[in-house]
């Protein structure tokens, strides 16, 4: 799985192998326009650049920030995102190749303006540090010169490099929903009857599982809610319950002996049982 380390700081303003200066107007064009699609800074093994030798991997992204404490606090840090290869991630478990240098085009192509277009990783510091920075200056030209991609570029002093590396997560696979798959199912062209009918059967499995997961889901919901205090009933609700409740006081307390009013026989009881009336 591809690794990404966390932010390292690469550079700082000032001093180079070569006796220049590192503006602080490079670091920020390099924060500004670099673009690994325009052109990769790749990670290097002290600055050799021979076709045969191997690259550890790639700078990724920059950003500047200034230093808030230390030896070196207001000054200007270029950051960076690094793309390893595993022989660096091993090399740097081993607690090899730990310092990084740059290599800054003050004047990149025709743009005028600085980019960052390599990085090194060295296991000594001093051979990009101080000592070889009075070595340099008494001989004039940088022990380095050989190594640059252009004799205009700067190298910068070596930096202690911390590297932690994260694995980068893969996307989530997006799950088609219900409808899609049939869609799918049904939509083949220039199928025959056979096969038509093997889809909706197909269909058909799909949306009785897609139902029955729903019907899995709705019982636990009920017994989930089940558990939680129901709400207040509205006064108005218990107000009809109470008066319901007195109405039925009252019936119960009615005559309910079933007597009834005697049945008029009309005509003093002469007239035939048929003509009885009950009213």
């Amino acid at each position: 799985m591809p690794v990404t380390s966390k932010p390292v700081r690469i550079c700082t303003e000032g001093a180079t192998t070569d006796g220049r200066v590192i503006q602080r107007s490079w670091l920020t064009d390099i924060e500004k326009n670099y673009d690994p699609n325009v052109y990769g800074a790749r990670i290097n093994l002290e600055h050799i650049k021979y076709e045969w030798m191997p690259r550890f991997g790639d700078v990724e992204s920059v950003y500047t920030e200034e230093i808030t404490d230390g030896a070196l606090k207001g000054k200007l840090a270029l950051y960076a995102t690094l793309k390893p290869t595993a022989d660096l991630i091993e090399m740097n478990k081993k607690r090899q190749k730990v310092y990084t240098s740059a290599e800054i085009a003050p004047k990149f192509a025709d743009t005028g303006a600085a980019y960052l277009v390599g990085l090194a990783v060295t296991d000594n510091p001093a051979s990009l540090g101080t000592q070889m920075l009075q070595f340099s200056q008494g001989a004039g030209e940088s022990p380095f010169a050989d190594r640059k991609l252009s004799k205009d570029n700067v190298i910068t002093l070596a930096e202690e490099t911390v590297i932690e590396f994260t694995e980068d997560k893969p996307d989530e696979p997006k799950v088609p929903s219900l409808f899609t798959r049939i869609a799918e199912v049904l939509n083949g062209k220039g199928k025959k009857d056979d096969a038509r009918f093997h889809d909706v059967h197909q269909s058909v499995e799909l949306i009785a599982k897609a139902v029955e997961a729903i019907q899995t889901d709705v019982a636990a919901l009920k017994t989930t809610s089940l558990t939680v205090d129901a709400p207040e009933e509205p006064a108005e609700l218990t107000a009809l319950k109470k008066e319901l409740s007195e109405l039925k006081a009252q019936l119960s307390q009615q005559d309910n002996s079933g007597h009834k009013r005697p049945v008029s026989l009309g005509n003093n009881g002469t007239q035939p049982e048929e003509l009885l009336t009950d009213c």
